[in-house]
């Protein structure tokens, strides 16, 4: 670690079960478990850290993230669209048809906005031209919000609710834009950050990654898992790297704050499609890992 104190402790493993690809985890403020998705693996995955339980639900397709809901039930985005499931029956009720064709693209980052509106990116996965697109599911409609992007990821608001971030993974960018909490409208985007691209040859060993998921802490400062750069970084309100946290794995995916205080540091990776050489020096590849910080996050929000 570096640039700052950030956290206490070390970096270790919450969850040892390896998910192909662990994707976006979310910390229930209710139940207080942490569901994670493996995405390839079309499986949603729930820890309970208090028991070491971890179960799974199994789907169709894939699901790549999710929302609480104050029902009890999760918005889930998949492959195939928007549903309302509920883990204690395992019912599964669509609320909206994809907005593309799911033979090239499909759902990825999604959270939800204070007002319980749910914010969802695609990945568009020839990745040129730049399909990709952020939408907002609110009322039963799917609201196209900013598009010509690759991999859409790392949705985040200020503590304030008055900016919201994503990222676009290929292309190295974060953006952020003015947010109207009561129309969900966006303003002013801008590129929030931006970090150099991988050149030809380049060892991985000296490439600082690219932006996946992220959260936002407490101070509004905006963590983000750098995939392939083995590393978190901390970003200040003003888009400055401030912090940095060092990874037993190459490829982290996303971050979420969780536990009671909302100080524990939730890290899901991948292992999918890497070097046989790499998978067997890092055998947490896949794994959760989970670091104690010293500033809170900010708690999810439930989809209305």
């Amino acid at each position: 670690m570096a640039m700052g104190n950030l956290a206490h402790g070390e970096v270790r493993v919450a969850v040892a079960s390896a998910a192909v690809l662990g994707e976006s985890p979310v910390w229930h403020p209710r139940e207080q478990v942490l569901y994670y998705a493996d995405i390839p693996g079309r499986r949603l995955q729930r820890f309970d850290p208090r028991s070491g339980e971890l179960r799974h639900w199994a789907f169709d397709t894939e699901v790549s993230s999710f929302a609480p809901m104050l029902d009890g039930r999760l918005l889930l985005a998949m492959r195939d669209g928007i549903w309302r499931f509920d883990p204690a029956t395992g019912e599964r009720r669509r609320a909206a048809e994809p907005p593309y064709d799911p033979s090239v693209e499909r759902f990825n980052d999604g959270k939800c906005d204070a007002q319980g509106r749910f914010w969802v990116s695609t990945i568009y996965e020839p990745r040129q031209p730049p399909r990709a697109t952020l939408n907002c599911f609110a009322n039963g409609q799917l609201t196209r919000k900013a598009e010509g992007l690759t991999v859409g990821n790392g949705l985040a608001w200020s503590p304030n609710g008055r900016t919201i971030h994503w990222s676009d993974t290929t292309s190295h960018t974060i953006f952020a834009a003015d947010f109207d909490p009561q129309t969900g409208g966006l303003s002013r985007q801008r590129v929030f950050a931006s970090f150099a691209p991988k050149q030809p040859g380049q060892d991985l060993a000296t490439y600082g990654g690219r932006p996946d998921g992220a959260a936002m802490d407490s101070e509004g400062c905006y963590w983000a898992a750098m995939f392939e750069g083995q590393r978190l970084v901390r970003l200040s309100p003003d888009g400055e790297l401030i912090g940095e946290v060092k990874l037993p794995v190459r490829c982290p995916t996303m971050p979420c704050f969780g536990g009671p205080d909302l100080k524990t540091l939730y890290i899901t990776t991948a292992r999918e499609n890497r070097p046989a050489a790499e998978l067997i020096e890092q055998p947490y590849a896949g794994c959760v890992l989970a670091l104690d910080v010293d500033v809170p996050g900010l708690p999810a929000n439930f989809a209305r």
